[in-house]
């Protein structure tokens, strides 16, 4: 077994919360202490952390800690402020389920033990949870990847989006932890580049062999046999199937049905989101004009939005950490586990 290296993308010690900042990735490795819950709301709107699982988990640290100094009130106040603290953090970033999921359990928790100690107990839940989903997801969905493979994969779906391992990433490490050869073929993922910055740069830290492409050249890969599977994350899952992940992600699923490649999501089962009907009902968060324009036409306006709405009927497969099921079928495949 290969050994992996892996970066934190948070720390949890001594009652403290602090962030791996990934906008400063990958020229410096430094981490961001909250203090406040306006510190965690700004750290997760302006992308020091970011992916689901890791928002999830954040968030849910974040709230727990908003309330240490809150146990004098009483319980219906304790709630009461509870409540308006989850409400204020799930407006930072409206189209992650994992966010407002994460805080829920928060509040349900403090429902039944409205107490500091009693949030922080069901925030380590939360974050334990994650660490075995991830590597339960790395064993059901190592399989896809053979030898000799070439695999694309879109933003960044790894270890700094969740605990460990990640999600789209975790087959990747199980596979090269059990020493099979393959390549990753890591897209920019254009405006912010996660994947030139985060996925390209935790690949290469952990030694699986990384190829960075822009993210216009995918076709090309494609056109040329160059690509035998496409593997990404989610924000969320609709209860149809659709799948809302970062923006370019529908371009490379049209892609992989024109040229007969299998397309594979990888996501926690808390990504399912079943009071939400297709795709088509998701708010999908517009980031400023500034990620896209940057320094030049600085007149223009932009488009930016953070995610796009992949059908159902164009994912091959959803991989959790209960196993491998069709999108279609996921609401049924979740439901029959319970």
């Amino acid at each position: 077994m290969v050994e992996l290296s892996l970066p934190e993308t948070l720390r949890w010690q001594n009652n403290e919360l602090s962030l791996l900042d990934q906008r400063k990735l990958p020229a410096e490795i430094v981490y961001q202490r909250v203090d406040h819950l306006q510190d965690a709301w700004l750290a997760i709107n302006n992308l020091t952390v970011r992916g689901a699982p890791a928002i999830g988990i954040a968030a849910a640290y974040a709230l727990a800690l908003s309330m240490r100094a809150r146990e004098q009130l009483g319980k219906a106040d304790f709630i009461s402020v509870l409540n308006q603290n989850a409400q204020y953090l799930n407006s930072c970033r409206p189209t992650a389920f994992n966010l407002s999921w994460a805080t829920r359990r928060i509040c349900v928790a403090g429902q039944r033990q409205p107490t500091y100690q009693g949030l922080i107990e069901e925030a380590v839940c939360i974050h334990n949870e994650d660490l075995a989903i991830c590597q339960a997801i790395g064993k059901h969905g190592a399989h896809l990847i053979q030898s000799g493979n070439n695999v694309l994969t879109h933003c960044n779906a790894g270890s700094l989006a969740t605990s460990r391992l990640g999600t789209a990433t975790a087959p990747m490490y199980e596979q090269h932890a059990a020493g099979v050869k393959f390549q990753v073929i890591v897209d920019e993922t254009r405006p912010l580049y996660q994947g030139a910055r985060l996925t390209a740069w935790e690949l290469d830290y952990a030694g699986i062999d990384v190829r960075l492409i822009c993210d216009n050249m995918a076709a090309t890969l494609f056109a040329h046999n160059q690509i035998d599977l496409v593997l990404v994350g989610t924000d969320r899952v609709t209860a149809n199937g659709d799948v809302i992940n970062k923006i370019g992600t529908l371009n490379l699923a049209i892609l992989c049905r024109h040229f007969g490649v299998d397309f594979y999501v990888a996501c926690p089962s808390s990504t399912f989101d079943a009071n939400t009907p297709t795709g088509d009902d998701v708010n999908i968060e517009q980031r400023p004009n500034d990620e896209v324009l940057g320094t030049h036409a600085a007149k223009v306006r932009a488009f930016n939005p953070a995610f796009d709405i992949t059908p159902a009927a164009l994912v091959s497969g959803i991989i959790t950490e209960h196993g491998v099921t069709t999108a279609e079928n996921l609401s049924r495949f979740l439901n029959d586990l319970q």
